[in-house]
């Protein structure tokens, strides 16, 4: 299968693509700068200039492929605290990614997270939605494309997708760089509260396993632990740096956490059963706490 992938060389991406070449896929992926490409042609992958703005150039790409994994996110527009316009550009490139692909029954996967499903006393599963939210309009919009004869489907992924030997490893870094910028590794109230954790290498099978043969609407879940407490998490890292552990009064986490503060306090437990049911996945990589005692994480 030719498949056309935005973020092809980001955290999930860079596991992903050799994935997917390994199971004798072609690989296309969009790159917006000279680096980029280099490293999707080191492994092995064509490349397709281009930015994710470019509406018109992501509709021409799906077209010409046989399925399409859309990845990329603007995490620079989060970091800065501009969420909305994030999620904004997310939701018009899956637009523009759907439309060619409608009436082809050809597969689109997308990407969605779990931390919107937090506070429900439970572990999330797959058949937990909402009508509306940060990310969630983009998930639901992509799921509503299987009532147009596209095979769509979305993954998941937890708060914290961990391995330590991917250049970027989303907010288990930022936590890292939290703790070594203030001397600290902190937790917010009690930090009892859970984050789901899984791994790259698994979340990237799971992406396979979408594109190839999830049925159409599927909602899946790249969960390999369905919840580390926040306590656990900033003790893991506080004793690699050799720093203390300490909990934060909620009012004095923004100050510490920035953007994250609201997450970090957040308890987001899933379940990924029905994933596994449904397409004989098994998260069989290390799991968080031996990724968080591993010096690559740090940089050493």
């Amino acid at each position: 299968m030719h498949v056309f992938i935005t973020g092809a060389t980001g955290h999930i991406g860079s596991a992903l693509v050799p994935e997917l070449i390994a199971h004798g896929h072609q690989v296309t992926g969009l790159a917006r700068s000279p680096e980029s490409a280099a490293a999707l042609v080191r492994q092995g992958a064509a490349v397709r200039e281009g930015e994710l703005d470019d509406l018109d150039g992501l509709r021409a790409a799906a077209a010409e492929a046989d399925g399409v994994i859309h990845l990329a996110f603007r995490e620079d527009l989060m970091r800065s605290g501009d969420l909305p316009a994030a999620v904004a550009k997310d939701l018009a490139a899956i637009r523009a990614l759907g439309e060619p692909l409608e009436g082809t029954g050809k597969a689109f996967v997308g990407v969605s997270v779990l931390l919107p499903f937090a506070g429900l006393g439970r572990a999330a599963t797959e058949r937990d939605t909402l009508p509306s939210g940060m990310r969630i309009d983009a998930e639901n919009h992509l799921i509503a494309l299987a009532g147009r004869g596209v095979r769509s489907s979305v993954v998941r992924l937890t708060p914290i997708t961990h391995s330590p030997v991917r250049d970027r490893h989303g907010f288990a870094t930022v936590l890292i760089e939290t703790a070594r910028r203030t001397g600290v590794s902190a937790y917010v109230g009690d930090g009892r509260n859970r984050w789901a954790a899984g791994h790259t290498e698994d979340a990237a099978t799971l992406f396979r396993l979408a594109l190839e043969k999830a049925p159409a609407g599927s909602r899946l879940h790249a969960v390999g632990e369905e919840g580390v407490t926040t306590e656990t998490i900033a003790t893991a890292i506080g004793e690699h740096l050799g720093l203390p552990v300490v909990s934060l009064d909620p009012e004095d986490a923004p100050q510490h956490f920035g953007f994250l503060a609201d997450l970090f306090r957040l308890d987001a437990p899933a379940s990924s059963v029905l994933t596994q049911e449904l397409l004989g996945w098994q998260p069989e990589a290390s799991g968080l706490l031996e990724d968080l005692g591993d010096r690559r994480y740090y940089g050493e």
